[in-house]
């Protein structure tokens, strides 16, 4: 057989094909895998506004539900592409062999791991539709503008996605994914505007607090809730346009390190 006769699809296709792959698996268990992206944020909202949402009657001059509202819409992208990118990829690499046979078709590392970056992705803007859905039905949101938060949950996605494969690459059991998520993920959540104003951290914290990502997120995302914007959010966008080639760039690097050697 004339090798030089065989076509290797354009990298489009090949990407393509590993999204389309890992959408597939998803769908076969999709009422397990669809339904609770609805329910998580009504169970949440409903237990906030019965508990906190009776003391804290605002915060940084809108109601708290709304408040916390619109940061939830970006944080339960950041976890479903977190899980995806550390336990999915590492059962995927580890336990199923699965990139093994991927990597046997004509794709390349770089473009298996771009392919699970998109479906992470996709899953944070199924996500943060599923919260703006259920807080849009209760009239916690109502702008129009908030049609563009699962955007923001899309970049949420992509950019947690490269970064959980940076940590995955160095990940030898899995059972070390709770450092991951105990030590960095759930703290974030706590002090990057979810749950409160990052103007109420002390001064000396602050600078700290604007170099994690889920800050950057949920200004974009509350900006887009509420419908104000302002000129400061190209500072956000800038963050997050460096934020996924290096993170992500590295990821990939090492990735292919492991898979290959």
């Amino acid at each position: 057989m004339d090798n030089s006769a065989v076509r290797v699809p354009p990298w489009r296709c090949r990407i393509a094909s590993v999204w389309y792959r890992h959408m597939r698996v998803y769908l076969r268990n999709i009422i397990s895998n669809g339904l609770p992206p609805f329910l998580e944020p009504l169970i949440f909202l409903a237990g906030i506004g019965l508990g906190l949402g009776t003391y804290i009657v605002s915060m940084d001059g809108m109601p708290y539900l709304q408040f916390l509202a619109t940061g939830l819409v970006v944080t339960t992208a950041m976890f479903t592409a977190s899980f995806e990118c550390t336990f999915g990829t590492f059962i995927r690499m580890e336990f199923d062999k699965n990139y093994d046979g991927i990597l046997a078709a004509p794709i390349s590392v770089r473009d298996l791991f771009t392919g699970e970056i998109l479906w992470a992705g996709t899953k944070g803007l199924f996500f943060s539709t599923s919260v703006l859905i259920i807080v849009a039905s209760f009239g916690i949101i109502d702008e129009p503008a908030s049609a563009l938060a699962p955007l923001v949950g899309f970049l949420a996605g992509i950019m947690f996605s490269c970064l959980a494969l940076s940590v995955t690459s160095f990940v030898k059991t899995i059972n070390h994914f709770s450092f991951y998520f105990t030590g960095f993920i759930t703290p974030m959540f706590f002090f990057s505007g979810v749950v409160f104003p990052t103007s109420r951290l002390p001064s000396a914290v602050r600078p700290l607090v604007e170099i994690l990502p889920l800050t950057h997120l949920v200004r974009l995302a509350r900006a887009a809730c509420t419908a104000d914007f302002h000129w400061s959010l190209l500072l956000d966008l800038a963050y997050c346009a460096a934020f996924v080639p290096i993170v992500g760039g590295f990821a990939i690097y090492r990735l292919r390190r492991r898979i290959v050697t």
